[in-house]
């Protein structure tokens, strides 16, 4: 008898998170496939590459093969799912997302939905992050585009190969307010970044501070080939992006040799 294939699912934005469940009913659609939902119980949005190691974790039971992490990251979920869950038996691939709201250029590396992409491919596991550009005035969403995209990537992945090398991911990001258009293969765009935050003061005058959301304002890369991620976005495409986790500078490898030498 011929096995399910295995899909992990995990996300930031918690366990209700609407993309997370559209995400698990598109792929469910598919035939053959057993689909396993790990997700954290509270949303971990920028929470990053973060494992939970000064206190215990809890697997909670949300639904048939649908669990909750008490106060688990997206990197916990896939941690403990692959050795509380599956054993020695892997999934054949695992999916973060859909996120609510874009994931592009360097906010990858704050993201918690690329980091359990990110954890995925340490453990030799194809992974696809997945992100929904949004207009923040309607934060319901609309993920009918996202879903059917990743359901399409999915099915060719699972009828052909993955076609990323080890410790390589998929990153993708669905355009806001489009029914149907192309996808685009980019390279990481480059973002400019400030320093937001608000003070106020609760009733007994104790400060505190909420750090702000900054508009996405992005330049293409300098000498690079292609289109940035944002550029895709912005002209209304799909943007999918090959990330690797190897973050050497091997440019600057003999100009540090030089430096260290002088």
């Amino acid at each position: 008898m011929k096995k399910p294939y295995k899909i992990l699912i995990t996300n930031d934005d918690g366990y209700e998170a609407k993309g997370l469940l559209c995400l698990v009913k598109a792929l469910k659609e598919l035939d053959d496939v057993k689909v396993m939902v790990v997700a954290p119980a509270n949303e971990k949005s920028a929470c990053g590459h973060s494992l939970t190691l000064v206190r215990p974790l809890r697997f909670v039971s949300v639904d048939d093969d649908f669990y909750k992490l008490d106060d688990g990251t997206p990197t916990d979920c896939v941690y403990l799912s692959l050795s509380a869950i599956y054993n020695d038996e892997k999934p054949d691939l695992l999916v973060s997302g859909i996120n609510r709201g874009s994931n592009m250029g360097e906010d990858i590396t704050y993201s918690g939905t690329a980091a359990g992409a990110m954890e995925g491919v340490l453990h030799d596991i194809p992974s696809i992050a997945i992100s929904q550009v949004m207009d923040f005035t309607n934060p319901d969403g609309d993920f009918s585009l996202a879903s059917k995209t990743i359901k399409d990537l999915v099915l060719k992945i699972k009828n052909g190969s993955f076609p990323l090398p080890p410790r390589e991911f998929l990153n993708i990001n669905i355009p806001f307010d489009v029914e149907e258009t192309e996808i685009k293969v980019t390279y990481a765009g480059y973002r400019f970044y400030a320093n937001d935050s608000h003070m106020h003061r609760n009733p007994r005058g104790e400060e505190h501070y909420w750090l702000g959301l900054h508009p996405l304002s992005f330049t293409p890369r300098e000498g690079a080939a292609g289109m940035s991620d944002y550029e895709a976005i912005e002209a209304g495409y799909i943007s999918i992006t090959p990330i690797m986790l190897d973050l050497s500078a091997y440019k600057s490898m003999k100009t540090l040799e030089d430096w260290c030498d002088s």
